[in-house]
């Protein structure tokens, strides 16, 4: 079967920017299976480019099977696999079950149990997906490595840059504030400048199995939706329980594992005062759940570890120049207006106006400042410096 572009197609999908025919260039297109990979796919071989679909089977798909909305198992190898027979692509299922346990899952236990707050999607790009995966690419000879993540790729005065989709409601910005330099000269995002409605048409237009496919949804392998199940799974006897302590010392009550409890977090402490109680720090060590008043989550400051820079000029010199940035420190919220810095030679960002609940372990996103939407990149969060202690960078 031969695949066209819809008639009314209006050419919005993002160019991959090569100066040769599509059909002298090679993309792998990553395919977990859902509509958005699939998509692409169907998209890039209707535009004439020599397309290879690669599948990543990243953990025992056994137990995930019936786990609607799941991702790179089960029924999501199968249907990537239907999907390529369908628009007459060579397909592979490459087994990263192991690197995908070792750099992702371990790290999400080992994190928790440290008490702090991960994200293993962010860790999922940053290694298996835009490193292995792109390892991969590079071997079969593709020119690039095509993704369905909703984010753009444009080429500025200096290179490459990252910038938010323009489906604001899509935009997965935050998860891919990791990706490299040298990651984003090989990474092309089709999908980048479309809204999810015309992903869904196409879909239809192209007749692909998937296009009706529930969006997958929270981690790909929490099939119970339990993030703490999942920890003592992996780190057997984690789970055990300690004391939930209020700001001023008071033993309150028992908790049954910290793993249980992130910043911020208000519903099911099973401790009353009187007043409204939020945890607002997780002393791992301890096996401790300190909580408090509202206004102790006020934060004013973030250091941050694993700094990622994208932006013009080096980390260096936009630290030192104490440069305006606008940061998102979760994925559902707004950025905020805030200046780079440092203090004692660790990257920090200083917040214009104090933010709240932010955890350990979580990441914050630099935007432009300028009415851009370009990403500058970001970092993991370290320490997060209350309203209160604010010192001076250095």
């Amino acid at each position: 079967m031969t695949y066209e572009l819809p008639p009314a197609w209006d050419g919005r999908v993002n160019s991959l920017g090569f100066a040769k025919p599509p059909a002298e260039t090679r993309v792998v297109a990553a395919m977990s299976g859902g509509v958005d990979s699939s998509v692409v796919a169907a998209l890039l071989k209707a535009q004439g480019y020599d397309v290879i679909g690669i599948t990543l089977q990243l953990y025992d798909h056994g137990a995930a099977i019936e786990k609607k909305g799941a991702c790179c198992a089960g029924q999501d190898i199968h249907d990537a696999r239907n999907v390529s027979d369908q628009i007459g692509i060579p397909h592979y299922v490459l087994d990263y079950e192991s690197k995908f346990r070792e750099q992702v899952m371990e790290d999400f236990a080992d994190t928790y149990l440290a008490g702090s707050t991960p994200i293993p999607c962010i860790r999922c790009n940053q290694t298996v997906k835009f490193s292995d995966l792109l390892k991969t690419a590079k071997d079969l000879g593709a020119d690039c490595l095509a993704t369905g993540h909703y984010i753009r790729r444009e080429e500025g005065e200096a290179g490459a840059e990252l910038h938010r989709a323009a489906d604001a409601s899509r935009d997965q910005s935050y998860f891919l504030f990791a990706t490299t330099t040298e990651q984003l000269d090989y990474l092309r995002f089709p999908l980048g400048g479309m809204p999810k409605t015309e992903v869904r048409e196409l879909a239809e237009h192209f007749n692909l199995p998937v296009a009706s496919k529930p969006d997958s949804q929270d981690i790909c392998f929490v099939p119970t939706g339990s993030y703490a199940n999942v920890v003592e799974k992996l780190r057997p006897g984690s789970g055990r329980g300690g004391e939930i302590v209020h700001l001023d010392g008071r033993v309150l009550g028992e908790h049954n594992g910290v793993i249980h409890y992130t910043i911020g977090q208000r519903r099911g402490l099973g401790v009353a005062t009187g007043d409204p109680l939020f945890v607002v720090k997780i002393d791992a060590p301890n096996r401790r759940v300190i909580v408090g008043p509202r206004e102790a989550l006020m934060t004013s400051g973030l250091l941050l570890e694993e700094l990622n820079w994208i932006g013009n000029g080096s980390l260096e010199e936009a630290a030192n120049a104490g440069a305006p940035v606008l940061v998102r420190v979760r994925s559902t919220r707004p950025p905020v207006p805030a200046k780079l810095g440092w203090s004692d030679d660790v990257p920090v960002i200083w917040f214009d106006e104090p933010e709240e609940g932010v955890a350990r372990g979580q990441a914050a996103v630099m935007y432009d400042p300028e009415g851009s939407t370009r990403i500058l990149g970001g970092g993991f969060i370290l320490k997060a410096i209350p309203a209160d202690e604010r010192v001076v960078a250095a």
